[in-house]
This record gives structure tokens, C-alpha cells and sequence, in this order.
């Protein structure tokens, strides 16, 4: 889709909550970084029981000071190798987390969502285009497009090849809110998951694109891949 026709700008609980119902369900969430949405999914509903998978080990060793998300179980892994058994999930997350993983394991990444969900069970992905203003700003230091083209790839690879069927395509801008560059460079320069090495005049670009933003609201255009598993 064209990124100037998408017209619809929300935070993604709304998407997910549109799509799916999470109630009475047993939920895996891949990439979980520092559980914002681990925490939203959890405690908005009930009988939610989550598993929650980060592979970075700071975030992971942060995570595991959370004491008041009783439902929530906080596991170090990769995508590639989910410490779950087979047919044990109704539905696995993975929020612009797909393209993180390494390009030659992102087929066997999504193999191991459809071994762990249940027969029929759902794998929610999102992920961002490769466009808007948050992008520009991030291309300047980290330019993800080929990484993201290849998350594609992977997922219609594994519709083709029948591992997953396609329920829906939905697209959304995402709001990203910053309270200065100082809140830009902790979140997302200074992020524990990538060693970011900015030179001095990169990071001059960086800090003068965000100020010449003004507001600090910056927006994401999200692909979200509904898929069930064959």
C-alpha cells in the first residue's frame, strides 16, 4: 500500500484488540523489549496467561524486576528458538520485531511460532515500511530497509509454502512521542538491543532533524500480517 493512503493514525493496542480476541488465552510475545505492550496486554482482560521472549540480555535482566504482572513470564530467546512446547499457544506477537532477527533465521523464526501455536492458532506481526518521519530520522544512523524487505519476504514465503494462512493485511501510522532529543537518544540511540556508533557529524544530522521536528511527534507506517496456522 501507498503510504499516502493510509489514513488511519492510532496507538496499535487498537489494532490488535480489532483483530483478535485475547481473553482466556495463552500468549507469546517475541521481541518484547521493555514490556510496554507486554504490560498493556496482560492487564487489559482477562484469564491472559503471557510468556514474554526478549534476546537482549540487559533488557531481559530489567524485565525480570517486574513484580506486579503475575500473568506474565519473562523468558531470554530469540524467535529461532522458542523455549515452549509444540501446539501451546493460541497467539504469539511479534510487534516490529521480525526484522531484528538475522536474515538467514527468519524463516526458522517463523517455523517455530507455527510449532508453538495451536492448530489454528493465530501469529499476529507487525512491522514498519520503510517510509514517514521517524524513518528519515532513523535511516540517518540505521538504515533498516533491506532487513525489513526481507521480513516480507519471510512471511510471504511461509504463506506460499502453506506453513501459515493469510487472514488480513491492515495498515496504520503509528504515533511516536518524544519529550526532547535527550528522550530520542535514551530510546532509541542509546537502546541496549543495538550498538548504535554515530560520528560526531551523524549525530549532529540526527539531533538537527529531530529539533527541526519542533513537536517531537514523529509517526511510523505499520503493515500488520494476521496469519493462521495450517
Amino acid at each position: 500500500m501507498e503510504v499516502s493512503k493510509i489514513t488511519r493514525t492510532c496507538p496499535e493496542k487498537e489494532i490488535y484488540n480489532e483483530l483478535l480476541k485475547l481473553d482466556g488465552k495463552h500468549i507469546l510475545e517475541l521481541g518484547c523489549g521493555a514490556a510496554e505492550l507486554t504490560r498493556t496486554i496482560a492487564t487489559e482482560g482477562f484469564e491472559r496467561h503471557v510468556m514474554a521472549a526478549e534476546v537482549d540480555e540487559i533488557q531481559h535482566n530489567k524485565n525480570l524486576l517486574i513484580t506486579d504482572l503475575d500473568n506474565v513470564t519473562f523468558q531470554l530467546a530469540g524467535a529461532e528458538s522458542i523455549p515452549a512446547s509444540d501446539d501451546i499457544f493460541d497467539v504469539v506477537f511479534m510487534f516490529k520485531s521480525l526484522h531484528h532477527v538475522p536474515v538467514e533465521l527468519m524463516g526458522q523464526a517463523l517455523q517455530e511460532i507455527q510449532r508453538v501455536l495451536k492448530p489454528d492458532g493465530l501469529a499476529y506481526i507487525s512491522e514498519p515500511l520503510f517510509a514517514g518521519d521517524f524513518n528519515e530520522l532513523l535511516r540517518l544512523f540505521h538504515d533498516e530497509e533491506e532487513v525489513r524487505k526481507a521480513a516480507l519476504l519471510a512471511i510471504k514465503k511461509a504463506v506460499n509454502i502453506g506453513m501459515f494462512a493469510l487472514v488480513s493485511e491492515t495498515f496504520f501510522n503509528l504515533p511516536l512521542v518524544f519529550e526532547n532529543f535527550n528522550d530520542f537518544e535514551t530510546k532509541v540511540i542509546k537502546a541496549t538491543h543495538t550498538e548504535y556508533r554515530l560520528s560526531d557529524e551523524v549525530y549532529k544530522q540526527v539531533q538537527n532533524l529531530f529539533i527541526k521536528q519542533k513537536t517531537g511527534k514523529f509517526t511510523a507506517p505499520i503493515r500488520v500480517n494476521l496469519l493462521k496456522a495450517n
